[in-house]
């Protein structure tokens, strides 16, 4: 058996956690400079407001001022979801983390429905997030399982051995991995539910779909066939971008949006124990119905993830994105040829051994470990800049209350 546990509403969850004052009220999380629902409670949900409303046309309301908004919090995010994560576990077999709010789940032999239960308690009382917990023979099912747990007082559900009542209500584009588009191709020919699409023969499938589509209906059918994804997987790139708070006008601004995401991107190839052979850099600009990207690559001497040499080989080419009374929306980095940092390599006739490298590592790890202590920024690169009034705009951002020893909670 499979088992999905995802957190409710889960950015909202992480914001009433630490601000309890917010259980009970209709809250949503907004995306990147304050744009639009990413994250509603179930009170916002029951004022009928959907899923990706901008916040600009929310304020002509006139319940505006009874709505709460947050800004997104990525640090907070994050640290509750390694913790749940790190609960998981300890208490399953085995455990595939899919996004930042979800994991799959092996569970030990024992009797499913009170194991989803006293799991759901612990992640609760450790972490203060409600979570759905569904089980069934394969990912696909167990998302549905999932999705009907997170509907009961329970919050569990085990899938019974044959769905088949259950699968004949759910609509075929409601299935994991089928989404619209492909949900009215299959309604064109007749295949309106999830039990008609397990029902068929995988060769009318494939007429009509894709192999994914085919791994669906398997799925469905009871078999495995979704492979697994390892959400912490070494990455074959690494790429880090932000679109700005407010325009950037000036080769200064840019160069330190550049190196800001450049280092972040750098840390996490640390953090991986990864080298990168080059770098592309692009920056965007004109509007959203005319958008414009101007780019350009770098290949470093030798592969490296040290900040100083990457922000060195960057800040060369940084100039040749810049355009005069342009206005820049955004921009980014993209790392390549990514291999392990102590894989062997071929040196050629005119390389040297880099004696440095030692002390560069030495440094790094001590740099990554401030900031994981104290909170990202603590020590960075003077070329990131210190106003940074490019930054994305998080007006309504709440404390990083477990990951920054000078935002931490009050008891009074």
């Amino acid at each position: 058996m499979i088992g999905l546990v995802d957190g409710n509403n889960f950015f909202v969850s992480c914001e009433r956690v630490i601000n309890p004052r917010l259980v009970g009220k209709p809250v949503a999380v907004l995306s990147n400079n304050d744009g639009c629902c990413v994250s509603r409670s179930n009170e916002f949900k029951s004022l009928g407001i959907q899923m990706g409303t901008p916040y600009f046309q929310l304020k002509e309301r006139p319940d505006f001022n009874n709505l709460v908004f947050c800004s997104s919090n990525y640090e907070l995010y994050g640290d509750i979801s390694r913790r749940i994560i790190s609960i998981l576990r300890d208490e399953a077999v085995d455990v595939e983390q899919y996004s930042i709010d979800e994991a799959f789940i092996r569970p030990p032999s024992v009797e499913l429905m009170e194991y989803g239960k006293r799991l759901r308690a612990k992640i609760l009382k450790w972490t203060g997030i409600p979570c759905g917990v569904g089980f069934a023979a394969t990912k696909t099912l167990a998302k549905i399982a999932n999705h009907i747990g997170k509907k009961l007082p329970e919050g569990v559900f085990v899938m019974p051995e044959d769905p088949t009542e259950i699968l004949s209500s759910l609509p075929v584009e409601e299935v994991w991995g089928i989404g619209r588009r492909m949900g009215e191709r299959l309604r064109m020919r007749g295949i309106t539910t999830a039990a008609e699409l397990r029902d068929i023969p995988d060769s009318f499938i494939r007429s009509i779909g894709s192999v994914v589509t085919v791994r669906t209906a398997s799925e469905l059918r009871g078999v495995e066939a979704v492979v697994d994804k390892n959400y912490d997987a070494d990455p074959d790139s690494v790429s880090c971008s932000r679109s700005f708070g407010t325009p950037v006008t000036t080769v200064d601004a840019l160069a330190e949006s550049v190196a800001s995401f450049a280092s972040q991107a750098a840390e996490k190839m640390r953090r991986h124990k990864m080298v990168a052979e080059g770098c592309n850099v692009y920056a965007q600009f004109g509007t959203a119905c005319d958008s414009r990207w101007v780019e350009r690559t770098v290949v470093f001497e030798a592969p490296t993830n040290a900040t100083n040499e990457i922000l060195n080989a960057i800040t060369k080419i940084v100039g040749a994105l810049y355009i005069p009374a342009v206005k820049y929306r955004k921009s980014g980095v993209v790392f390549f040829g990514l291999s392990k940092e102590d894989a062997a390599r071929q040196m050629s006739l005119f390389d040297m051994p880099n004696e440095s490298s030692g002390k560069l590592k030495k440094l790094y790890k001590t740099v990554d470990g401030l900031n994981r202590n104290f909170g990202r920024g603590k020590v960075f690169s003077a070329s990131e800049g210190i106003k940074r009034e490019w930054k994305m705009k998080r007006s309504l951002l709440s404390k990083r209350a477990t990951t920054f020893w000078d935002e931490l909670m009050e008891v009074k």
